[in-house]
């Protein structure tokens, strides 16, 4: 996080961005607009536009019939544009999950009565601060490119009297109908913000006030967060990623999406308490914290691979064409475009964390925790994309305005993160909690 300076009271810690660190975080997004800004150049230049539409869509029908039938009625968007959208909704939705994550982390603590995890608690409290700019993003690139997006939205897709009719996605229109699913965003992420703040302003009072009060208030509060963010996360996943592939559907696709966004948001909980504590702050983390958040990322790595390889094998299995469509498409379709990044998923995600903390000391070692954290981030970066650019781009993907769009919403998101981070002492004075986790040992 670059040069960091701080000062104390008694034991709260307040976190100041020097401007060395602004700049990082702005240098970061102008890189990213610079790269968005070649790959659309280098996309409407060479890389189609509508000319390449018909060689996506003769490598849809390559890919299997479902594939031909979602580009059967591209509505027009040229590919660089297309591009951008998928581009952005990709970000969002990993950014978004991400930054929920920050306080789902929080509420499970609160209800497991879990006492190690309080000298960290305040990252993960400001890991939210994406929640609320995540869902004015959502909605917008909804509006402007949801033909690009979602096969479900084109023009008569639904009605037996036009020639788009679609009898399949004519029988998912009770769910997926622009009314409903645009309440459903909105409460998804109503819901996600709301209890965020709850907690984040109980935790403060009890900064302020001390006392036991605002610690059983907040284990109310987080129980019934955690049961209303198990069905909105998985009815999120459902909406947001998997709709977009509308023929398709897995059941156990919801448990898979909120598995990268947890150990996601743990890699990114690791890694900004290993950049805070080099800066010279959390004074009171130690070597059994990093052990349990490496632990944390090697057991999660472990459960996002055993969800991945059960639909896999489930629908590997059966070969009933509906189905594996889905893995058509990403091992061998659209010639090979994604063969190689389906691998790599599994190597960076799986084979990677595994191998490198399978031994105790690694999980206490800040420089192994760091490569495996930017890893696992990188790595589940990659997994939404293979979970959306396949259904949506189909042969015409590529990686610099992805790259590009995803730089300026890590620089984005950093400013954000940090500032609310900053707005409280990073050490929760008053929580009861305290003292066992300054004394945590494993």
């Amino acid at each position: 996080m670059a040069t960091l300076t701080h000062h104390e009271s008694a034991t709260a810690e307040y976190l100041e961005l020097s401007p060395k660190t602004r700049r990082t975080f702005i240098g970061i997004i102008v890189a990213g607009v610079v790269l968005l800004v070649i790959g659309l150049i280098m996309a409407a230049f060479y890389g189609g536009g509508h000319e390449a539409a018909g060689a996506a869509h003769g490598a849809a029908h390559a890919a299997g019939p479902e594939a031909g039938a979602g580009a059967a009625h591209h509505e027009g968007s040229p590919a660089w544009l297309k591009r951008l959208l998928v581009s952005l909704w990709h970000n969002n939705v990993f950014f978004v999950g991400v930054s929920a994550i920050g306080t789902f982390f929080v509420a499970l603590q609160y209800v497991a009565y879990a006492g190690w995890s309080v000298v960290i608690k305040r990252i993960n409290e400001a890991m939210s601060a994406w929640l609320l700019p995540g869902l004015a993003i959502f909605l917008i690139v909804f509006f402007v490119g949801r033909h690009d997006l979602f096969h479900w939205t084109h023009d008569g897709i639904m009605d037996p009297k036009s020639e788009n009719y679609d009898a399949i996605i004519a029988g998912k229109s009770g769910f997926l109908n622009m009314p409903f699913y645009l309440i459903r965003m909105v409460v998804y992420l109503g819901i996600w913000w709301f209890f965020t703040e709850r907690l984040r302003k109980l935790s403060l009072a009890e900064d302020l006030n001390g006392g036991t009060e605002y610690f059983h208030k907040s284990i109310n509060v987080a129980a019934l967060f955690l049961v209303l963010y198990a069905v909105t996360s998985s009815m999120s996943a459902w909406d947001w990623v998997m709709s977009v592939d509308v023929h398709w559907f897995s059941t156990m696709f919801g448990w898979y999406v909120f598995a990268s966004w947890w150990v996601s948001g743990i890699a990114a909980t690791t890694l900004t308490a290993i950049y805070l504590k080099q800066a010279g702050y959390l004074k009171f983390v130690n070597a059994n914290h990093l052990h349990d958040l490496g632990k944390f990322m090697f057991g999660f790595s472990i459960f996002w691979t055993y969800v991945w390889f059960s639909q896999f094998m489930l629908i590997w299995y059966a070969n009933l064409p509906e189905e594996a469509v889905y893995y058509n498409q990403r091992l061998g379709g659209f010639n090979g475009a994604y063969t190689w990044m389906f691998f790599f998923n599994l190597v960076i995600n799986f084979v990677f964390p595994f191998l490198v903390l399978m031994r105790r000391d690694a999980k206490r070692q800040m420089i192994m925790l760091k490569i495996v954290s930017i890893a696992i981030l990188i790595g589940h970066w990659s997994d939404f994309y293979l979970m959306l650019e396949p259904a949506t781009m189909k042969g015409e993907n590529g990686f610099i305005i992805e790259i590009g769009v995803a730089l300026i919403f890590l620089g984005s998101f950093l400013i954000l993160f940090t500032k609310r981070l900053a707005q409280a002492s990073l050490v929760p004075v008053n929580h009861p909690f305290l003292d066992e986790s300054v004394h945590h040992t494993t």
